[in-house]
């Protein structure tokens, strides 16, 4: 899989409130209404990543998540990270 250029990963940034690049990661905070809901969150995190073959990094502070987002395999960011990202986004609660 390419390795997103520059421009693509802007677009995706700016086209998706709380993402942003972080070096070759894509990351994003959650902040959930309480510890019961982050862990659900992370669930429901981890089983569309089960189903996209595709493994975020993920940091659970309280009510806190942070996900990070790369593909390790090929030193960056692609096209997995941001249908990933994309597919977060319409998990969280709003």
């Amino acid at each position: 899989m390419a390795l997103l250029e520059d421009s693509e990963i802007q677009e995706f940034v700016q086209s998706h409130p709380g993402w942003q690049r972080e070096g070759d990661n894509l990351v994003r905070t959650f902040v959930l209404a309480d510890f019961a809901a982050a862990v659900g969150f992370i669930a429901a995190v981890g089983v569309a990543a089960e189903r996209a073959f595709h493994h975020p990094d993920i940091d659970l502070r309280y009510r806190r998540v942070r996900v990070s987002l790369t593909t390790h395999d090929e030193g960056g960011l692609t096209r997995k990270d941001t249908k990933l990202a994309a597919r977060i986004d319409r998990l969280a609660p709003n």
